[in-house]
């Protein structure tokens, strides 16, 4: 019997079985495809914004120096609103950090997290395998699984779901989610700028939606540019040379000319919620409990705080010998997570509905209240705080503490 078993080896997954490392608990980690091996490195490989908070977070980890060179920083973000004047600009050396976020590709982070699963005599990997049924008892939860082709059962005390937002296992639990349709695709690629970077991020909000780039390593950035569903398939069947000019005229000039873009590709953009987060001795985590608008770049950020609440109190558990899958320790971690969740789901729902939106008026507000964050430090400091995740009650993890065994 496993003492913890997640499902979904995503990037969430993957990070909880890592941060649990230390407490020499036997570790399942099912997922449904097979770990990639490293590949060559491409100018279109994906990447993850980090906050300064989730930095700290892969710190407590141990993990942070070994990604560090793979990671741009966001000194300087400027925030604005197409066709408005007033702009707001947050700068790390205010909050006296030593960056406001980071920006990794999604191939990078995930090599290291699976070297490091792989590392581990504790932790038992059981991929490619599908989970078709979930039952509970008082005492464990068996998880019917198919994996190689052979149909299998295993038992475990705790079950992590982080499976994604369309979790199949979170529907056997039977934890609903409440589900709001933007009707907006994100479209992402790496573009590069005549200008260079110097680790600034740009989020650009227009009548469609925010366009946000990120600073990305060798002089890349990384584009996210918010469409309405109905238009994202024109911009996606021009020629690379015709995008690049369409973008230009939404963005602007701040960084001269776009030169070069890569692959592109899109998602749908909702935002999802679990209506609770612990069902019998199973937690649903990451997207399996949120999913949210890509705008602030929260969405990730939020699921490793979940890590890293949720490994205090399994840590806890360990040093006292109690049972991880306990209703006390799983009440306790939905507790605790609910002041982070109700603030980032209003935080990036209200930016959403207030700047995809051209109704003159509200246009002029928007342009007075950038105004005012740039302008008046406490606010600028508390929208600051929020994006780098440091607003909340701060689990050991989260305040680069490893953890306490």
């Amino acid at each position: 019997m496993f003492d913890i078993l997640i499902v979904g080896g995503g990037m969430v997954g993957a990070s909880l079985a890592v941060a649990l490392k230390p407490l020499k608990l036997k570790i399942g980690l099912i997922e449904a495809f097979n770990f990639g091996v490293a590949e060559q490195p491409s100018y279109d490989d994906r990447s993850i914004a980090l906050s300064y908070g989730s930095s700290r977070i892969y710190q407590g980890m141990g993990l942070w120096e070994k990604l560090r060179a793979g990671v741009e920083s966001i000194q300087h973000i400027h925030i604005s609103d197409r066709g408005h004047f007033g702009a707001t600009r947050l700068e790390a050396t205010q909050e006296q950090v030593p960056a406001l976020g980071y920006v990794v590709e999604s191939r990078v982070l995930g090599k290291l997290l699976y070297e490091e699963l792989t590392q581990d005599a504790n932790i038992e990997l059981i991929v490619p395998a599908k989970v078709f049924a979930v039952t509970q008892d008082a005492d464990s939860v068996q998880v019917s699984i198919e994996h190689d082709g052979v149909v299998d059962s295993v038992q475990t005390r705790l079950l992590v779901v982080s499976d994604g937002a369309n979790s199949a296992v979170r529907d056997m639990l039977g934890i609903a989610a409440t589900r709001r349709e933007y009707h907006q695709t994100a479209l992402i690629a790496n573009v590069t700028t005549a200008e260079p970077h110097q680790q600034r991020a740009y989020e650009r909000f227009t009548p469609n939606g925010p366009l946000a780039l990120l600073p990305l390593t060798e002089g890349r950035y990384s584009l996210v540019w918010t469409h309405r569903d109905e238009d994202v398939a024109a911009t996606m069947a021009l020629d690379d040379a015709a995008f690049l000019r369409k973008l230009q005229a939404e963005f602007g000039y701040r960084q001269g000319e776009f030169v070069r873009v890569g692959q592109r590709a899109t998602y749908p953009l909702v935002l999802q919620k679990a209506v609770r987060e612990v069902a019998g001795r199973a937690v649903v985590i990451g997207n399996s409990s949120h999913a949210l608008h890509p705008v602030a770049g929260q969405g990730l950020n939020l699921g490793l705080r979940d890590v890293a609440t949720l490994a205090d109190l399994l840590a806890e558990a360990a040093r006292h010998g109690t049972d991880p899958g306990d209703a006390t320790l799983l009440a306790d971690y939905e507790q605790r997570r609910q002041p982070d969740y109700q603030a980032v789901v209003q935080y990036t729902d209200t930016l959403v509905r207030i700047f995809s939106n051209d109704f003159a008026p509200l246009g002029h507000a928007r342009a007075g209240g950038l105004l005012a964050v740039d302008r008046v430090p406490a606010l600028r400091h508390w929208i600051t705080q929020q994006s780098m995740g440091l607003r909340h009650r701060q689990a050991r993890l989260s305040r680069g503490l490893g953890l306490q065994v």
